[in-house]
């Protein structure tokens, strides 16, 4: 169905990072989910006068967000895991219930596309079972995208060896006490795919997935400790093969970047070298620590990196060097990870964090990020990041029709100074009761706090019920065997770095 988008203002692109596009009273039209025409609004009813009109005109219109880097549903905090430090973190979520995967995919989608978001990059991973199990579990979170309408980039992260902690499994086994040996080896046994298994998987995704117009399918190799090296060898020829993006977590922690010492003799990125994968398909997800050798390679090969920012302070992995990042020219992106700052997946929220987390002290603006950046990072660098690319993340003709409208009067009431820059009242005023329609390929997914393909509240009663019932044996055993490994853990963790010699961390967004 084709129809007319109108607005009060339109925000169709990001031109730098202190200027965006702007078209007062603008107009779309969109035809079949593509943008087929942009201009005034009364110049666009004229050419199209039988076409029905969405928007009342008093309304903000922007492309659709990415969430360039997304896990779960229900977050960690609901589910019993309490933030730590990363590497401890891994161990409290053992708790995790069994899920249903469709629900509980669909209890983040709300909450994304209720703050604009349209295209998401899902990250799954830890699934127990075979290779059978791990396909059907895939297609429930791919099920759920396609039910609510929203667009999904989709890549299993690939995790064979090094699962819990930086040393192998066998040797993480073989350090506990006796008792609970045999319960680590049972949490393990839970995950029957081989490395080859993990490859077959992607074949069969990307074949039966990556033609639809909103399903897209990539790879993920976890992290560089969670990657043996047939494993980085094995991603750089599928993506070669298939040229389908890689996204993948490096540099998240101190402590991995330690590990990428003692693993190769030098840094992560120079051990990625070796298997061809620092390349214009390769998104890093977090790159907390990339030193400036590795910034600059970055830059040279065209790596995206994706920030996670919420996720970086919940976790204790540091600030991303943002600053640094963007003076060389990096594409950078926005995820919220797990879940943003307030423990939910609010674009706008995580854009307003970005902006005020790296603001270091001193008189040069240029210095710090802008609020046309971090607009540019919530679309069209994060459409960069996935198989959608240059097609989404600008409202431009050619384009698809991701978008959102966000309320004036939310933004403005009571007062809104005249001289103050529409981008600039958006990314630090709109929120999520502002947004009064969400779009994606030319569909109406939400309005007016209604979504049109799906009963909200149905399905998170339906989430609530499941989630009733008395814990089983497994997921009790899951339990105690995290709260027995912790201090475990933390012994291994305890020398693994000096702590003490860190710069602060205000350092590493400075260009001093």
């Amino acid at each position: 169905m084709s129809s007319i988008v109108r607005s009060r203002a339109m925000i169709t692109r990001a031109i730098d990072r202190h200027t965006v596009e702007e078209i007062a009273d603008g107009a779309l039209v969109q035809e079949h989910g593509v943008i087929v025409a942009i201009g005034r609004f009364d110049e666009i009813r004229k050419r199209y006068p039988d076409l029905p009109v969405i928007g009342s005109g008093n309304e903000i219109m922007l492309p659709g967000f990415v969430n360039a880097h997304h896990h779960v549903g229900l977050t960690p905090v609901q589910l019993g895991s309490r933030d730590m430090p990363l590497e401890l973190w891994w161990i409290t979520r053992m708790v995790f219930r069994d899920l249903d995967l469709y629900l509980d995919t669909l209890y983040s989608a709300f909450e994304m596309i209720a703050s604009g978001v349209t295209t998401v990059q899902h990250l799954h991973g830890w699934i127990p079972g075979t290779l059978d199990e791990l396909l059907l579990k895939s297609n429930q979170v791919l099920s759920a995208y396609q039910d609510i309408g929203m667009r999904a980039s989709y890549c299993y992260t690939v995790r064979d060896q090094n699962r819990l902690v930086y040393q192998s499994d066998q040797d993480l086994i073989a350090s506990l006490p006796g008792e609970l040996q045999g319960s680590m080896r049972n949490w393990f046994a839970r995950f029957k795919t081989s490395l080859d298994d993990n490859m077959e998987q992607f074949r069969r995704l990307y074949a039966e997935h990556n033609a639809k117009r909103r399903i897209k399918i990539q790879l993920a190799p976890a992290n560089l400790h969670w990657c043996s090296d047939r494993a980085l060898t094995m991603f750089s020829d599928l993506s070669r093969k298939h040229d389908v993006p890689i996204h993948m977590h490096v540099l998240e922690t101190a402590y991995q970047k330690a590990y990428a010492k003692k693993r190769g003799g030098g840094t992560a990125l120079d051990y990625l070298e070796r298997f061809d994968l620092v390349n214009s398909r390769l998104t890093i997800g977090h790159g907390v620590w990339l030193s400036e050798r590795e910034i600059d390679r970055v830059a040279e090969a065209g790596v995206c990196i994706c920030h996670n920012c919420s996720s970086n302070f919940r976790l204790r992995s540091g600030i991303a060097p943002l600053n640094r990042f963007e003076a060389r020219g990096i594409n950078t992106a926005i995820g919220m990870d797990e879940a943003g700052i307030n423990d939910d997946r609010d674009m706008l929220q995580e854009m307003r964090l970005v902006l005020r987390a790296h603001r270091t002290p001193g008189m040069v603006d240029d210095d710090v990020p802008t609020t046309a950046q971090v607009f540019r990072m919530a679309t069209i660098g994060g459409a960069r990041t996935t198989p959608f690319g240059e097609t989404i993340g600008t409202l431009e003709v050619g384009k698809a029709a991701d978008l959102v409208l966000i309320d004036f009067n939310q933004i403005a009431w009571p007062y809104l100074d005249q001289a103050t820059p529409l981008i600039d009242a958006v990314v630090q005023r709109a929120k999520t009761e502002g947004v009064k329609l969400t779009m994606c390929d030319g569909e109406v997914l939400y309005q007016d706090g209604e979504f049109t393909r799906l009963d909200r509240k149905e399905i998170l009663g339906r989430l609530h019920d499941v989630l009733q019932r008395p814990l089983t044996a497994a997921e009790l055993e899951r339990r105690q065997l995290s709260a027995a490994l912790l201090p475990h853990i933390r012994k291994f963790y305890a020398d693994y770095i000096d702590t003490s010699r860190h710069e602060p961390f205000y350092r590493m967004n400075s260009r001093v």
